[in-house]
Parts: C-alpha cells; structure tokens; sequence
C-alpha cells in the first residue's frame, strides 16, 4: 500500500481572526470574505496537487470556520465532508473571546513546562497532543491515497510535531496563515 498523503489545512479568516479574539473551541465564529477567498484558494492547490493521483477523503473539525472552510474543499474535490470534533483547536477556557490586546503576560507554575499549562481553565498542548493520536489513527487506516485535514493553527502545529515523533514540549511556533495547506508524507503502519 502506497504513503498516505496527509494534508493539513488551516481555516479561512474569521469574524473573530479580524476582531483579534482567541477563539480556542468557540464554535460560531464564521468565514469573512478573505476567510472564503482563502478557502477557494486552498481548494484550487489541493485539486492541483491530488489530481490523478488517487482517492481522497476530507475530514473537517466541527467548528464552523472549519466546516465552511472544508466545504469549499469538498465541493472543488467532488467529495463529502466528515467532521471529527477531534480537530478542533486548542480550548482556551474562560480566555475564549477575550481580545489579545487585552491579555497579560503570566508566568508559568514551577514544575510545569509551558506546553503543560491549561491556560484559562482550557486544555494544554500536551492535552492537544494526547486528544491527536486517534485522528492520526484514522488517517494512517484510512482507504485513501490522501486525506485533507481542515483544522487550526495550534492543532496544525501540534500534528505535525506529533508526526514528526516530537513530544508536546518540541512544538514549533512557526507562523501558519490562515488558508494554508501543509502536505506530509505519512508511513502506512
């Protein structure tokens, strides 16, 4: 059986992307203008890059800046959306919907590495990094040459760290754009 093909795509910009609020797990947020333009755009380069080349699926977070996304994916693809709730972004508890500007630096607990930290009550990196194992699961047992992942910045980073065999801790705060497509080659177990 050949590699899968994993492709990681961030949503479109958002209402709350513009607003600069942390949106974590906050469901309703939804695409602006350039979140949708950003959406065909990512459509237009996976037709490119999986043209011929085999099966796809494409699997969505149920948030709905991701499910819009995805659809847009979906519809250039000619293939229906799963959501898997799995993919959602990181939960940022009560800091959900507070403006960036408005945060304050706070230091981390002794003990803890930074990754470990369930800022505002939500979830840590390490949690993120623990809930993606099963959607890599999926992936890896998946009847397609590719899959196309519609996710979010911190869950994107916190993948491909985890495909990559690095811990919670070795995540890499590289900037994703909103839009963006990663491809990774992924081993078949």
């Amino acid at each position: 059986m050949r590699a899968l093909q994993l492709h990681l795509v961030r949503h479109g910009q958002s209402s709350w992307n513009v607003e600069g609020r942390l949106q974590g797990q906050t469901a309703h947020p939804e695409l602006t203008d350039l979140g949708r333009a950003q959406s065909a755009a990512a459509a237009d380069l996976l037709a490119e890059r999986i043209a011929g080349t085999g099966t796809v699926a494409v699997v969505s977070s149920d948030l709905v800046r991701a499910r819009q996304t995805a659809a847009v994916i979906a519809a250039a693809l000619g293939v229906a959306v799963a959501n898997d709730r799995d993919l959602r972004e990181q939960s940022l508890g009560e800091l959900e919907g507070r403006l960036t500007s408005e945060l304050t630096a706070e230091g981390v607990p002794d003990g803890l590495h930074v990754s470990e930290v369930r800022w505002g009550g939500g979830e840590s990196l390490a949690d993120v990094h623990r809930r993606l194992a099963s959607p890599i699961a999926r992936a890896h047992g998946a009847p397609h040459d590719h899959v196309v992942w519609v996710t979010h910045g911190d869950t994107m980073r916190v993948a491909l760290a985890r495909l990559e065999g690095r811990t919670h801790r070795e995540v890499e705060w590289v900037p994703i754009t909103n839009g963006a497509v990663v491809t990774v080659t992924v081993p078949r177990a």
